[in-house]
């Protein structure tokens, strides 16, 4: 019998290590994946690459999710590998999220061996069609010898113009090919159309003669966050972030109106909709944002957009003027326009924004079955350090967090547009790994909690020290508010709870806290930052606090 030293070592020159050889090449680091028999070459060749990182998940949603938010924080795509119909069905959500967040992202799907195509060999699914909707461009590679060559082109498409996911579904049998040496591709550089004189003239022309003049920015705009300081000061434009991109602008100027975001406040909105110029740039304008599609509103003020890609220029909204320009430029040449627009006063503007992120005096003395959720964002915002990188999931909670944490430096919040649940977890972990000094914490509901907490252990794993703290109401608040307000009653909306949750991080190997007052949970907070282990903090929260505006009995009882 062989034993392990006997054996002859792999070849190292397959398709698999080509292909690694251009993702390491186009700055890429890590891969996240649960481990699938049908690309065993390729996480082999991961996993032996020098600059490269093999990181197995748990679940492959939670491989999705770290992928999708490692490329949010860096700009560089990361890689989430799965096998076949079920690992592709389960990283699907992550894809999508990456879609709608225009996140760019390679994902390899190991795919049936080739003689086996189209015989619904096991687990076979034609996953060109599956993942094309949700991806940039997604194909089928059937040569070994051109896995390097479609990678290339992969990280091409995700990286240019709009970004976004790409996926490749390889056979089973093509990565083990021996393929001879192959020249990695030379890094590609991406394009960034400029705005050009002529429009930079125009708009700072319009901007400087409008009277109430505003700006709604996108995560386009994330990397221009200085230049769009520049530009806001410069022609005294009151600033909007979009849905789930509040660090695109430091909340503290005195410039910040706002936060687009679901259950806006109406007196916050009052500047946009009173705006008679309405610069929009780095944002598709989603349902969310736009409020339903009713913000910026054509009849009443111009509307400008700004965006990479030309399929988002005006496709939500009626344009006086768009142009297809990369954000950091054209603000960059904004922000160097001759002009200078008189002052405007916003401070009534913003006043309204810094008094919905206060909480309601009985927030603090709340005597309900357990804490308010205004008080859980309060102790955050004493114990955390203002700089702490916030990973946010999907519910009711979340409403509270987006109106209550200020947002004061770049990248600072990791959200999905898409409300997918379950993703702060996972993308803490990414980002602690991502980013090792940064303090790292994902706030999340009991239900996505517990849709991807296992990740818990691969942070253990990786030595990635997050916090996670958890509003444990017992509901599925959202749809709960929803059924209550629409239906009058709610039905599968309640989880068996309370569940010891701390209990549960523990026997993942983290370290585990329950938070009953504003007093545990800063001491909870402040203890966690410093451990070497990562922490789930479980705050019990009172599920009759269903929103920042409404109470449970009260939708249950009609009040509306």
């Amino acid at each position: 019998m062989a034993t392990a030293a006997d054996r002859t070592p792999p070849p190292t020159d397959t398709a698999a290590h080509a292909v690694v050889e251009v993702l390491a090449s186009a700055g890429i680091r890590r891969c996240y994946t649960v481990p699938g028999e049908s690309f065993l070459e390729l996480a082999d060749a991961v996993d032996q690459h020098p600059l490269m990182r093999l990181v197995s998940t748990r679940h492959e949603n939670g491989a999705g999710f770290m992928a999708e938010a490692e490329a949010k924080l860096t700009g560089t795509p990361a890689v989430a590998a799965a096998t076949r119909g079920p690992g592709a069905s389960n990283l699907a959500v992550g894809v999508h999220t990456a879609m709608q967040d225009s996140t760019p992202m390679i994902v390899f799907l190991g795919q049936a061996e080739t003689d086996r195509l189209g015989r619904e060999a096991f687990q076979e699914v034609d996953l060109t069609a599956f993942y094309a909707p949700i991806t940039k461009w997604a194909t089928t590679v059937h040569r070994a010898d051109r896995l390097a060559e479609v990678t290339a082109r992969a990280v091409r498409v995700a990286t240019t113009g709009r970004p976004g996911p790409v996926a490749i579904a390889v056979p089973g049998d093509l990565f083990g090919r021996r393929v001879g040496p192959q020249d990695p591709p030379r890094p590609h550089v991406v394009p960034r159309p400029p705005l050009g004189g002529e429009n930079r003239d125009r708009l700072a022309t319009w901007l400087t003669r409008a009277v109430r003049p505003v700006i709604v920015a996108g995560g386009g705009a994330r990397a221009a966050r200085e230049d769009l300081v520049r530009v806001a000061e410069r022609f005294g434009a009151g600033v909007y972030a979009s849905w789930r991109r509040q660090d695109v602008f430091p909340n503290d100027h005195p410039l910040y109106l706002g936060h687009l975001g679901l259950g806006c406040p109406k007196p916050v909105l009052n500047a946009l909709s009173e705006a008679d110029a309405v610069l929009v740039v780095g944002c598709r304008m989603s349902e969310t944002t736009t409020q339903g599609y009713r913000l910026p509103d054509p009849a009443r003020a111009r509307i400008a957009q700004i965006d990479i890609d030309p399929g988002q220029v005006g496709a939500t909204a009626d344009l006086w003027f768009g142009a297809v320009a990369d954000a950091r430029e054209a603000l960059r040449e904004l922000a160097g326009s001759p002009v200078q627009a008189p002052y405007r006063d916003w401070s009534a503007a913003r006043r309204r924004w810094v008094d919905s992120t206060v909480p309601p005096a009985h927030a603090a003395d709340h005597a309900g079955r357990g804490l308010h959720p205004w008080a859980v964002v309060s102790a955050m915002r004493t114990a955390l350090p203002e700089d702490a990188l916030i990973t946010n999931d999907a519910g009711n909670f979340a409403t509270f967090l987006h109106r209550g944490w200020w947002f004061r430096h770049p990248s600072t919040q990791l959200a999905p547009t898409s409300g997918a649940m379950g993703y702060a977890v996972p993308a803490a972990v990414a980002a602690k790994i991502a980013a090792p000094d940064r303090t790292v914490v994902a706030v999340a509901g009991d239900g996505g909690a517990l849709m991807t907490g296992q990740e818990l252990e691969t942070a253990v794993r990786e030595g990635a020290a997050v916090t996670v703290v958890v509003f444990q109401n017992g509901l599925y608040g959202t749809i709960a508010m929803h059924q209550a307000r629409e239906l009058g009653r709610i039905a599968g909306t309640r989880i068996s709870g309370p569940l010891d949750l701390a209990g549960y991080a523990r026997s993942l190997g983290a370290r585990g806290a329950t938070a009953h007052t504003r007093e545990e949970l800063e001491k909870a907070l402040a203890e966690a930052v410093g451990a070497d282990l990562p922490t789930l903090v479980d705050v019990r929260t009172d599920p009759e606090v269903i929103s920042p505006t409404a109470t449970l009995s009260g939708l249950l009882g009609g009040d509306r």
